[in-house]
């Protein structure tokens, strides 16, 4: 049993691994460690009490390339078709608001209308009501200008409704 003072690369060519796996070795085992006089680490290892066999490299084979080769594609395959599918989508939802746009000018056109329609019902209402509280005819003919000015309004409304 002998003991050697080795730095982490002398451990790693005498155990055939790198530097990084002999210093994580020593790590793992616990082996004492000191400074040399330039300042590296040494690890005081006897080589008879480890018995190390490094792991093969983890260096991939060409027959396991090919599954995943395989699954690159198909994702490639499945991103050009969810791309097309936005475009679709995408076109389609600017058609949709434009139409919602057309349709809420519409809307409001409609209701403007609707308000104007209203106001000139409720001008006629009052109107007709006071010619039924007039009853007859005056002496000034008030009622046939309240006739006339009916008249005027339900033409004028009526013209309005045509355009």
């Amino acid at each position: 049993m002998s003991v050697e003072a080795l730095t982490y690369a002398a451990l790693g060519a005498r155990l055939a691994v790198s530097p990084e796996a002999a210093r994580s070795l020593a790590k793992r085992r616990r082996l004492p460690r000191s400074l040399s006089d330039d300042g590296k680490a040494l690890v005081s290892v006897d080589l008879a009490e480890i018995r190390h066999t490094p792991r093969p490299p983890r260096g991939r084979q060409a027959g396991n390339i090919a599954p995943f080769a395989a699954k690159i594609e198909a994702l490639k395959a499945e991103i050009v078709r969810l791309e097309a599918r936005a475009v679709d989508d995408r076109a389609d939802f600017e058609r949709e608001r434009e139409r919602a746009d057309r349709l809420t000018v519409e809307l409001l056109q409609a209701t403007a209308e609707t308000m104007a329609a209203k106001e000139v019902t409720a001008r006629l209402e009052d109107e007709v009501a006071a010619l039924r509280a007039g009853g007859s005819v005056d002496s000034r003919g008030q009622a046939t200008r309240r006739l006339g000015h009916l008249a005027a309004s339900i033409v004028e409304a009526d013209r309005k409704a045509c355009r």
